[in-house]
């Protein structure tokens, strides 16, 4: 049995040129998934992309840092930065907090909730979570946000550490790897968390393509699917999107680089499909399927 590959792009809502992408990916059969921004600008386009094309998985990507809340601001005070409205513009900021102990769980776990319910709300059937910037690589984050995972009836989550077998390509810098290796460090506490060890909630082998955030080209894609392993079951993350006049009203350091990934995945994916033992192309959604 080959390995099985879900290819999600992240920021799905975040402005209509990115939307426009994820749909044209996804219908050239380069991309399978995608998670949704609750509090995003082009929230209901996606929402009527995701309607019109229920091959595409969606998920939500719950958003702590950098972003608008879903839940009155005055009841996850602790999430919010200095203007008392919006979250902590700086991962750096968010994780410093989170370390300190001056972040409630319990308002990780209402602001999740209020996200992933906006998406239920309207009509979508939610086939995992992850988080905007990794940030449940944290146990601090991953454990409530798993508690409402198993409220709201979702049974997939991201795995946000990147296995070896791509950690070791040249497509990272130094400084780049070994920030990865500091956060993989926090995966054995992730695969041990009560819902994942007993798989009430699945996950996958890992995350490929988080250390080539920001440097996904068509030659860097077709060396991390060359390394894929025969088995098992990974995901690879990519934020594709049109570089245009939406994407320059709002907070990303993805810009210019969203139309190269988009590329990359148009001529790396036709590719490597056409090899022997290709990997199967899947979303969250067959790995729920074939748990059940």
């Amino acid at each position: 049995m080959p390995s099985r590959l879900i290819i999600n792009a992240d920021d799905f809502g975040l402005t209509p040129g990115i939307n426009r992408s994820i749909l044209e990916l996804h219908s050239a059969g380069v991309l399978t998934s995608a998670t949704l921004m609750a509090t995003g600008p082009a929230f209901e386009d996606a929402v009527a992309i995701t309607k019109a094309h229920p091959t595409l998985g969606v998920g939500c990507h719950v958003v702590l840092t950098d972003g608008i809340p879903a839940s009155p601001p005055e009841t996850i005070s602790t999430l919010l930065g200095p203007d008392g409205r919006t979250f902590r513009p700086s991962l750096l900021d968010f994780v410093q907090a989170l370390l300190r102990g001056r972040i409630r769980e319990e308002e990780i776990e209402r602001e999740a909730e209020a996200q992933i319910h906006k998406l239920q709300r309207a009509g979508i059937t939610v086939t995992h979570v992850d988080t905007h910037k990794h940030s449940h690589l944290f146990p601090a984050v991953a454990q409530p946000l798993l508690r409402v995972l198993q409220r709201a009836g979702i049974s997939a989550i991201r795995n946000p550490f990147e296995p070896a077998f791509t950690r070791q390509l040249t497509h990272a810098g130094l400084k780049r790897r070994v920030q990865i290796r500091v956060l993989n460090s926090f995966e054995p506490h992730f695969r041990r968390l009560a819902p994942i060890r007993d798989r009430k909630v699945l996950t996958t082998g890992g995350t490929v393509g988080v250390s080539a955030t920001g440097t996904l080209n068509a030659t860097t894609l077709t060396q991390i699917l060359r390394a894929l392993p025969a088995e098992g079951t990974y995901e690879l993350v990519c934020h594709p999107g049109y570089n245009d006049r939406d994407l320059d009203r709002v907070t990303t350091r993805l810009r210019a680089h969203r139309e190269i990934e988009m590329q990359a995945l148009l001529s790396a994916i036709p590719a490597i499909r056409q090899q022997p033992n290709a990997p199967e192309l899947i979303h969250y959604g067959s790995v729920i399927s074939a748990h059940a």
